[in-house]
């Protein structure tokens, strides 16, 4: 971690920050948290009265609705409650219940608060489970019962005691009360003793009441300790007679919660130190990274090294200014790729124009000698007639004239030909033709050349296999490499002619001689223009050095792939055609 660097600064400031919020939570706690959860959950009972008494207004005529309401609201608000009349005397509610149906009417359970413990009442029990209660009636149809033993079906009840009945059927409906962490029972008998209390101050808040205003206090049992928040609301009734509801709640789980939670906070202040100075540091190193990423790939970009791009793919600023990085980088190295591309470009252009001019030199050299022997053995044999040799000679002398006007003139239609293959003046007229019946006819103009050497040719060439090809300019192809092949075969040789089918309908010919073989550097030259791989120019056994050059125009035309190569005893000249449909 650098001394000024970002990461260190946002490592402090993180940590700095976090332990402020930490320790003005601490003392928010210390001073308001306990105020907070009173003020809370007496608002929230108040609330709960209002609804309370909208149900309990609506079924107080029937007598197991105001006790489910009743029942209800004092489950859920984790409270006692009493309904008092004009003079707050508390009036008989009993807000727990249970309803058994037994084989001929429904029975209904009255659990009284007072005298009942938790463990009197069958732990979870469920509709449709069934009891078996001793009791006494209350009324006269013998439909409401006070129980004094419950119990479940299949827990053996022993026969009852004295002037009780029994009664045994399934539970349909029932209010009782909830487990708490203290007896809901002893909390329901302590509205009495905390009612009595409340009257002792009741002038003090009469005025509240008048104007249909809840009242809160606070009651102490002198008998546990707890502290309990009582609250006394008016409940709204259209009789003449005013009502109020009392409810009690103990404030004794946040005391606890309060110093539980103060004991926790002490302990847990040192761990909470140490994952506050990791995090701090973890998250200092996440915000700075792209920052790190960004400072290393302009340094990179500083040195014209553009491979580096930042990879930050966030949807923020630090994910803009990347792209726009890996943008200006790009530009900047395509910039750089099109400078050296263009010095690259002129570098081979020079190249070309030196070769161009090595090569205008060299055609001029090659016109120049291929055109001075010729002309100058015309002329010694001219002078020779000029000055009237003998009779016998003049024959001799005259047809050597006409042989070297031949060469001159085969050589000059070779360069205008070959001018016109690199104009793109040459069309192709192609027709189907039989390659096996062309080069046997090709070959057999070679019968003297053949002779005079010794020479054997071998051809491997099916008649039936037809090729799509122009057949003047593919006779002229032939006619090249095979004369090229007679004139460096050794004395005595066999020249091979294979014709095969090769894959995609292709035609392949291949022309091989025996004889010394072709420089490897020579072996891409030999198609330019007067090249010849002999360095002597031996007017007997060189050509005008153009033949090559015209068949591989040809052979381009045609789109066909073409070669020389080294063999073990001489050279091979290959060229492929399309194969068309045999006729």
């Amino acid at each position: 971690m650098r001394k000024n660097g970002v990461v260190r600064k946002l490592f402090v400031i993180t940590s700095v920050l976090i332990l402020l919020v930490f320790s003005l939570a601490l003392l928010a706690e210390g001073l308001f948290f306990e105020r907070f959860y009173r003020a809370t959950k007496i608002n929230h009972l108040e609330q709960s009265i209002e609804r309370l008494g909208t149900r309990y207004l609506a079924a107080e005529s029937n007598g197991i609705e105001a006790s489910r309401a009743l029942g209800t609201f004092m489950n859920e608000n984790n409270a006692s409650v009493a309904i008092l009349n004009s003079q707050f005397e508390q009036r008989s509610v009993d807000p727990y219940f249970i309803q058994i149906a037994t084989k001929s009417k429904l029975v209904t359970l009255r659990i009284a608060s007072e005298g009942m413990m938790m463990n009197d009442i069958p732990t979870g029990v469920r509709i449709g489970d069934t009891l078996v209660v001793d009791g006494i009636f209350m009324d006269e149809k013998d439909t409401i019962m006070q129980p004094v033993n419950i119990h479940q079906e299949d827990q053996g009840a022993a026969l009852p005691g004295e002037g009780l009945v029994r009664v045994k059927g399934k539970i349909t409906d029932f209010i009782l009360p909830e487990q708490r962490s203290f007896n809901p029972f002893y909390q329901d008998t302590l509205i009495r003793n905390a009612l009595m209390d409340w009257l002792l101050q009741k002038d003090m808040h009469q005025a509240e009441l008048d104007h249909n205003t809840s009242v809160r206090t606070e009651w102490l049992d002198p008998w546990s300790g707890i502290r309990y928040a009582v609250l006394v609301a008016p409940l709204s009734t259209s009789l003449d007679e005013d009502r109020y509801v009392f409810a009690l709640t103990s404030l004794q789980p946040v005391g606890e919660a309060v110093e539980i939670l103060k004991q926790y906070f002490i302990y847990m202040a040192p761990v909470i130190l140490i994952l506050v100075l990791i995090l701090s540091l973890i998250y200092s190193r996440i915000i700075s990274r792209p920052l790190v990423k960004l400072s290393k790939s302009a340094g990179h970009m500083a040195q014209l090294d553009f491979s580096v791009q930042p990879e930050i793919h966030s949807k923020d600023e630090f994910g803009d200014l990347s792209k726009s990085m890996s943008t200006l980088s790009q530009n900047l190295n395509a910039a750089l790729q099109k400078l050296e591309q263009a010095n690259e470009e002129l570098h081979t252009e020079m190249e070309e124009k030196q070769r161009s001019e090595q090569l205008r030199k060299e055609l001029i050299a090659n016109i120049s000698h291929e055109l001075k022997t010729p002309l100058g053995i015309v002329k010694g044999f001219a002078e020779g007639l000029q000055d009237d040799v003998a009779v016998d000679k003049r024959e001799r002398y005259l047809q050597l004239i006409v042989s070297e006007t031949d060469r001159m003139n085969a050589l000059i239609m070779d360069m205008l030909e070959l001018s016109k293959f690199e104009a793109k003046a040459i069309q192709l007229h192609l027709r189907d033709i039989s390659l096996g019946e062309l080069i046997h006819r090709v070959t057999a103009s070679f019968a003297h050349q053949l002779e005079s050497k010794q020479l054997h040719i071998n051809i491997q060439a099916d008649s039936d296999w037809v090729v799509s090809t122009d057949p003047r300019r593919l006779e002229q192809v032939v006619l090249n490499l095979l004369s090229n092949a007679v004139r460096h075969a050794s004395q005595g040789s066999t020249i091979r002619i294979d014709v095969q089918r090769i894959m995609h309908g292709q035609i392949k010919t291949a022309i091989a001689n025996v004889g010394a073989p072709i420089e490897a550097e020579d072996l891409d030259r030999i198609w330019d223009q007067f090249y010849r791989a002999e360095r002597s120019r031996d007017r007997k056994s060189g050509g005008t050095g153009l033949g090559l050059a015209i068949v591989k125009h040809i052979l381009e035309l045609h789109g066909s792939t073409y070669g020389a190569a080294n063999t073990d005893q001489g050279v091979v000249f290959h060229f492929t055609l399309e194969q068309a449909e045999a006729k």
